[in-house]
């Protein structure tokens, strides 16, 4: 591992964001720690910010506010995201597992670094590891890549659970950027690949992440988080459903449906779940709402799997949010 220098941030090291701009941060660890052994980051100076003040919950009138600092177990077992954000809830303690959980951080969670094979080995070309390399997922083994948004540059996908229930409740993502915080709706925080892959999101250097908003609404009648992975746990998602129903009188008041292993960010289209306000909450709507979300997937050989895959699992997934057990 390569010799880096330690700075440990306290509330004053923000005012100027220099600090921030200048390191590379580090709050778990549980991802960054990884990819320093592997070689892929190797950074000059690491920012330690787990002192700074981002490591509550906090309820009021506006939904729930997550500290960027407190850890996915504490996030998931807060009483407001088990009652209130059941699919938060479900969706978080199907990641990883429970030593990791009781490490990562929200923030942490919003930026973690894809598990693409070929992005991990520094003997493979990677457009996101280094840029103008190539791709060698394009060509090669490529069971666990996307089949939508993707480039001639990546096929990569984003490996986080928790992004994908988040993007489906369409939370928002406060942002500290030179003294002052943006809001950013989550669904334009991260990004499709492009021409750079190597940018993961729309973040600038400097910006610290420091809240997580969820809205007033959780859905906690009909929601339902489907994974589908190799096994059982500390598996990445081949397939995640983050899908959330509002129902009256059997027809469609409200549908949120975010897909995760499948694109290089959670995959939710608005205009899709639009038209589907008024119509009758059956399997066949469900179905015809499963291919217009994907529409347009391309597979790349030994992913092909997923487009079938990833239909039936929308369906699946809408069918248990309509009638939960």
């Amino acid at each position: 591992m390569k010799p880096f220098q330690y700075t440990r941030l306290s509330t004053q090291d923000l005012a100027s964001g220099t600090t921030l701009r200048d390191s590379t941060i580090l709050a778990g660890g549980t991802n960054l720690i990884d990819l320093m052994k592997y070689g892929v980051e190797k950074p000059d100076r690491l920012a330690d910010i787990g002192k700074l003040p981002y490591a509550q919950i906090e309820e009021s009138d506006e939904g729930l506010l997550l500290g960027a600092l407190v850890t996915n177990a504490d996030t998931a077992y807060h009483s407001a995201v088990k009652n209130t954000y059941p699919l938060l809830h479900k969706a978080i303690l199907s990641a990883a597992s429970a030593q990791l959980r009781n490490r990562a951080t929200n923030g942490g969670n919003l930026l973690q670094r894809t598990r693409c094979y070929y992005f991990y080995d520094t003997a493979m070309p990677c457009n996101k590891r280094e840029p103008g390399s190539g791709c060698a997922a394009i060509n090669g083994f490529n069971r666990i890549h996307a089949i939508l948004g993707t480039s001639a540059s990546c096929i990569a996908t984003h490996p986080s659970d928790m992004c994908v229930a988040l993007a489906a409740l369409e939370a928002e993502v406060h942002v500290l950027r030179k003294g002052a915080t943006l809001v950013i709706p989550f669904d334009q925080l991260h990004r499709l690949p492009g021409d750079h892959p190597e940018k993961d999101h729309n973040l600038e250097p400097g910006d610290l992440i420091t809240h997580i908003q969820l809205p007033t609404e959780g859905f906690s009648d009909h929601f339902e988080y489907l994974k589908i992975r190799d096994r059982e746990s500390y598996a990445f998602a081949l397939i995640s459903v983050a899908a959330c129903l509002k129902v009256s009188e059997g027809k469609i008041e409200d549908i949120r449906v975010a897909l995760g292993g499948v694109a290089h960010k959670p995959w939710k289209l608005k205009k899709v779940e639009k038209e589907m306000i008024g119509k009758v909450a059956s399997t066949d709507n469900f179905q015809f709402f499963a291919e217009r979300l994907i529409q347009g997937a391309q597979s790349f050989g030994t992913n092909d799997f997923k487009i079938l895959l990833v239909k039936r699992a929308i369906v699946r997934a809408l069918n248990s949010a309509l009638n939960p057990s």
